[in-house]
Protein backbone atom coordinates (compact mmCIF):
# COMPACT_ATOMS: atom_id res chain seq x y z
CA UNK A 1 0.00 0.00 0.00
CA UNK A 2 1.24 3.47 -0.89
CA UNK A 3 0.44 6.60 1.11
CA UNK A 4 1.51 10.22 0.89
CA UNK A 5 2.81 11.96 4.00
CA UNK A 6 4.22 15.47 4.01
CA UNK A 7 4.35 15.52 0.20
CA UNK A 8 6.38 12.28 0.05
CA UNK A 9 5.13 8.88 -1.05
CA UNK A 10 5.78 5.85 1.12
CA UNK A 11 5.35 2.19 0.22
CA UNK A 12 4.10 0.34 3.30
CA UNK A 13 4.11 -3.29 2.22
CA UNK A 14 5.36 -4.50 5.62
CA UNK A 15 2.55 -2.76 7.51
CA UNK A 16 -0.79 -4.41 8.26
CA UNK A 17 -3.66 -2.46 6.70
CA UNK A 18 -5.41 -2.03 10.06
CA UNK A 19 -2.36 -0.47 11.74
CA UNK A 20 -3.24 2.97 13.11
CA UNK A 21 -1.54 5.83 11.31
CA UNK A 22 0.02 7.00 14.59
CA UNK A 23 2.17 3.88 14.80
CA UNK A 24 3.15 4.05 11.15
CA UNK A 25 4.29 7.64 11.64
CA UNK A 26 6.21 6.99 14.84
CA UNK A 27 7.51 3.44 14.47
CA UNK A 28 8.01 3.01 10.72
CA UNK A 29 8.66 6.53 9.45
CA UNK A 30 10.23 7.97 12.63
CA UNK A 31 8.05 11.08 12.49
CA UNK A 32 7.75 11.47 16.25
CA UNK A 33 6.17 14.93 16.37
CA UNK A 34 2.77 13.24 16.40
CA UNK A 35 2.25 12.18 20.00
CA UNK A 36 0.60 9.19 21.61
CA UNK A 37 -1.75 10.42 24.32
CA UNK A 38 -4.73 8.28 25.19
CA UNK A 39 -4.97 5.81 22.30
CA UNK A 40 -8.77 6.17 22.07
CA UNK A 41 -9.06 9.41 20.10
CA UNK A 42 -10.12 11.55 23.05
CA UNK A 43 -7.12 13.73 23.86
CA UNK A 44 -6.08 15.05 20.44
CA UNK A 45 -2.32 14.74 20.99
CA UNK A 46 -2.11 12.51 17.89
CA UNK A 47 -3.92 14.93 15.58
CA UNK A 48 -2.68 15.19 11.99
CA UNK A 49 -4.22 16.68 8.86
CA UNK A 50 -5.72 14.38 6.24
CA UNK A 51 -6.64 16.35 3.15
CA UNK A 52 -6.70 19.43 5.40
CA UNK A 53 -9.03 17.94 8.02
CA UNK A 54 -7.87 17.45 11.61
CA UNK A 55 -8.09 13.73 12.46
CA UNK A 56 -6.94 11.50 15.30
CA UNK A 57 -4.16 9.33 13.93
CA UNK A 58 -4.49 6.77 16.73
CA UNK A 59 -7.92 5.81 15.40
CA UNK A 60 -7.24 5.92 11.66
CA UNK A 61 -6.22 2.67 9.94
CA UNK A 62 -3.47 3.30 7.43
CA UNK A 63 -5.55 1.53 4.76
CA UNK A 64 -7.92 4.52 4.70
CA UNK A 65 -5.16 6.85 3.53
CA UNK A 66 -4.68 5.64 -0.04
CA UNK A 67 -5.10 8.63 -2.39
CA UNK A 68 -5.09 11.07 0.54
CA UNK A 69 -2.53 13.62 1.71
CA UNK A 70 -1.38 13.42 5.35
CA UNK A 71 0.36 16.38 6.95
CA UNK A 72 2.14 16.00 10.26
CA UNK A 73 3.70 18.75 12.34
CA UNK A 74 7.00 18.00 10.61
CA UNK A 75 5.42 18.71 7.22
CA UNK A 76 3.51 21.85 8.12
CA UNK A 77 6.38 24.16 7.15
CA UNK A 78 10.03 23.56 6.38
CA UNK A 79 11.24 26.60 8.27
CA UNK A 80 8.70 26.38 11.13
CA UNK A 81 7.26 29.62 9.78
CA UNK A 82 3.60 28.81 9.32
CA UNK A 83 1.57 31.71 10.79
CA UNK A 84 0.13 29.43 13.48
CA UNK A 85 3.59 28.24 14.50
CA UNK A 86 4.85 31.83 14.60
CA UNK A 87 1.90 32.93 16.74
CA UNK A 88 2.43 29.95 19.04
CA UNK A 89 5.97 31.08 19.68
CA UNK A 90 5.11 34.77 20.04
CA UNK A 91 2.30 34.07 22.50
CA UNK A 92 4.47 31.58 24.40
CA UNK A 93 1.77 28.92 24.26
CA UNK A 94 3.83 25.82 24.96
CA UNK A 95 4.75 24.75 28.45
CA UNK A 96 5.41 21.02 28.50
CA UNK A 97 4.77 20.90 24.75
CA UNK A 98 3.25 17.45 24.66
CA UNK A 99 -0.07 18.45 23.07
CA UNK A 100 1.34 21.19 20.88
CA UNK A 101 1.52 19.36 17.55
CA UNK A 102 -2.13 18.34 17.94
CA UNK A 103 -3.09 21.85 19.04
CA UNK A 104 -1.26 23.51 16.15
CA UNK A 105 -2.67 21.20 13.47
CA UNK A 106 -6.18 21.57 14.88
CA UNK A 107 -5.75 25.35 14.74
CA UNK A 108 -4.49 25.15 11.14
CA UNK A 109 -7.55 23.12 10.14
CA UNK A 110 -9.84 25.62 11.89
CA UNK A 111 -8.25 28.61 10.17
CA UNK A 112 -8.36 26.91 6.78
CA UNK A 113 -12.16 26.83 7.05
CA UNK A 114 -12.84 29.97 9.08
CA UNK A 115 -10.56 32.87 8.36
CA UNK A 116 -11.75 34.96 11.28
CA UNK A 117 -13.27 32.69 13.94
CA UNK A 118 -14.73 34.30 17.03
CA UNK A 119 -13.48 33.35 20.47
CA UNK A 120 -16.31 30.92 21.16
CA UNK A 121 -15.68 29.03 17.91
CA UNK A 122 -11.98 28.82 18.75
CA UNK A 123 -12.75 27.51 22.23
CA UNK A 124 -15.27 24.99 20.89
CA UNK A 125 -12.92 23.58 18.25
CA UNK A 126 -9.84 23.60 20.44
CA UNK A 127 -11.59 21.98 23.40
CA UNK A 128 -11.09 18.67 21.61
CA UNK A 129 -7.35 18.76 22.25
CA UNK A 130 -6.49 18.41 25.90
CA UNK A 131 -3.75 20.52 27.47
CA UNK A 132 -2.66 19.37 30.90
CA UNK A 133 -0.76 22.62 31.48
CA UNK A 134 -3.91 24.69 30.93
CA UNK A 135 -2.53 27.13 28.38
CA UNK A 136 -5.95 27.55 26.78
CA UNK A 137 -6.03 31.37 27.07
CA UNK A 138 -2.70 31.59 25.23
CA UNK A 139 -3.92 29.07 22.63
CA UNK A 140 -6.97 31.25 21.94
CA UNK A 141 -4.80 34.36 21.68
CA UNK A 142 -2.30 32.66 19.35
CA UNK A 143 -5.11 31.60 17.02
CA UNK A 144 -6.43 35.16 16.91
CA UNK A 145 -2.92 36.44 16.10
CA UNK A 146 -2.46 33.79 13.40
CA UNK A 147 -5.87 34.58 11.88
CA UNK A 148 -4.93 38.27 11.58
CA UNK A 149 -1.56 37.40 10.09
CA UNK A 150 -3.12 35.01 7.58
CA UNK A 151 -5.70 37.63 6.62
CA UNK A 152 -2.94 40.16 5.92
CA UNK A 153 -0.91 37.59 3.94
CA UNK A 154 -3.96 36.75 1.82
CA UNK A 155 -4.34 40.36 0.67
Amino acid sequence: MKIKINEKSFELDAVASDTPLLWVLRDYLHLTGTRYGCGIGSCGACTVLVDGEAVRSCQLPVSQLVDKQVTTIEGLSKEVDHPVQQAWSEEQVAQCGYCQSGQILTAVALLSKHQNPDEQMIRDVMSGVLCRCGTYPRIVEAIKVAAKRMEVEAK
